[in-house]
């Protein structure tokens, strides 16, 4: 970035300087996404104080020009002028007949199987953001330390190291956990499914978000259970009152609940809702199944916390794991269910016996080492950055009526198109060009989201991507 340095004698200089960075990231010399010099490096280029430079990036702050990122310095945040609505609170179809999306999901999962393809659909980290060398090395140490090199069977509640890591880890959200509170699981939607198991028989309903995750309706429906979706807002997630409504007029068995930038929306519940939730289903006594898998992954200078944060009554059963964080096909989750350990106890124990022993070893070395965190403090910065240059690609190349979700952490932007553009038929036209995408009617058991999609800013940013993207925003303005 070139910046001519001004005489000192002139007034407002941080103005000045302002304004040349704002050109530039108007004109998108500057990119959403790119990092601006540090302060001190500015100071020497130009020959200004820090407080001169340090006021300009204060004054692009308050435009939304740029924004701060703890430990790590300014970026450009997608421009105002560029940046498009946020979809909408969700409205729930009441029409009562479920749609099976089984196929419309295989297909989809089955395009990561060609190498040609770009996968925009799946919420997956790819691998160039993963450890895999460290993993590795610690692969190998848990061999080297493990009885039988990892072969035997592990303690049905799981590896003992990993529970206490876990235990520990759960400071970082306000958690109040000790090893005993903790069952490892094949990931999270394993630890997902033993709760529900736990709670539910064929019949009963549990209550969801909207959009809702393919994978929870899939599960739900295997199990023979009756799913009520609420209305979900796209910034902070379920409406209390539909939630309270639905508590009091319905025979609600169990809550299932994204609560940290929910899968597919983006949506972050604030603390003072997750309060609410916890007290308003303690109240009408039905239990919480809290899925927490990408509260790790947040863009902001704290960790949110969670809904079993506020539990005092051993209600919420906390779920998560490493799968979208660390590596995936370790399979390594855990669960704290609180007053309803027993019956997942038992649950593991007639299903799987134990958990994979080796992965659980080499996870809990990665958290008690620290390698865990800094892991994250790279691939947090890494979403974080690839989410503006999403966006910004959206805004750009799609149609200026789309609305797109704004998230503060994890993976995935929905996005929300004109009522007469279905996207599944975009998904055949866009799968032609081996793009594959996650259509809107994924993600609920009614007719509805037709006009919404899922992308997930998993991949790497490149101008290929970018292409893509753009190819994408071709296809829409088709039709």
């Amino acid at each position: 970035m070139e910046i001519k340095q001004q005489p000192k004698s002139e007034p407002y200089l941080y103005l000045q300087i302002a304004a040349r960075i704002e050109k530039q990231i108007m004109s998108e010399v500057l990119k959403a996404g790119d990092k601006l010099p540090s302060v001190r490096m500015l100071c020497r280029e130009l020959g200004h104080n820090m407080s001169t430079v340090t006021q300009a990036y204060y004054e692009l702050e308050s435009r939304s020009l740029i924004e701060t990122r703890p430990r790590s310095g300014y970026y450009v945040s997608v421009p105002p002028k560029k940046r498009l609505a946020v979809p909408g609170t969700s409205n729930p179809s009441a029409e009562a007949t479920l749609r099976n999306q089984d196929d419309l999901i295989t297909r989809v999962h089955k395009d990561s199987e060609n190498p040609n393809v770009t996968l925009l659909s799946l919420g997956v980290p790819d691998k160039s953001l993963l450890p895999i060398a460290k993993l590795n090395k610690g692969m190998l140490q848990a061999m080297r330390t493990l009885d039988g090199s990892g072969t035997a069977y592990d303690h049905v509640q799981g590896n003992d190291k990993l529970r206490r890591e876990i235990a520990k880890w759960s400071l970082s959200w306000g958690g109040d956990l000790d090893d005993t509170d903790i069952i490892t699981t094949s990931g999270c939607m394993n630890a997902v499914a033993y709760c529900l198991h736990a709670l539910t028989k064929p019949g009963d309903t549990v209550a969801v978000e909207s959009p809702a995750y393919f994978g929870i309706l899939q599960l739900t429906q295997t199990m023979g259970l009756n799913v009520l979706e609420l209305p979900t807002n796209a910034t902070t997630g379920i409406e209390l009152e539909a939630l309270k409504k639905a508590l009091t007029m319905n025979k609600i068995k169990v809550c299932l609940l994204i609560s940290n930038f929910n899968n597919p929306c983006g949506a972050s519940m604030p603390n003072e809702h997750k309060k609410e939730v916890v007290k308003l289903l303690e109240h009408f006594n039905v239990p919480l199944i809290e899925d927490d898998l990408y509260g790790d992954l947040y863009f902001g200078s704290n960790r949110p916390t969670t809904c079993k944060t506020y539990d005092e009554s051993g209600m919420v059963l906390y779920c998560n794991s490493i799968s979208k964080t660390l590596a995936p096909g370790y399979r390594v989750g855990w669960v704290a269910p609180g007053k309803f350990k027993d019956q997942v106890l038992r649950l593991k124990l007639s299903h799987s016996i134990s958990s994979t022993t080796i992965t659980s070893e080499v996870v809990a070395d990665f958290l008690k080492n620290g390698r865990y965190e800094n892991h994250l403090r790279k691939i947090r910065q890494i979403l974080h950055n690839n989410s503006m240059k999403y966006s910004r690609a959206i805004a750009n190349y799609f149609p200026e009526s789309t609305c797109v979700s704004r998230p503060e952490g994890g993976y995935f932007l929905w996005v929300e198109l004109d009522k007469d553009i279905n996207t599944l038929d975009l998904y055949e036209r866009a799968i032609k060009h081996n793009i594959s995408i996650a259509p809107g009617r994924m993600f609920s058991l009614k007719q509805q989201f037709d006009n919404c999609l899922r992308l997930s800013f998993g991949l790497p940013w490149s101008d290929e991507l970018e292409k893509k993207i753009k190819l994408l925003g071709i296809l829409i303005n088709k039709g």
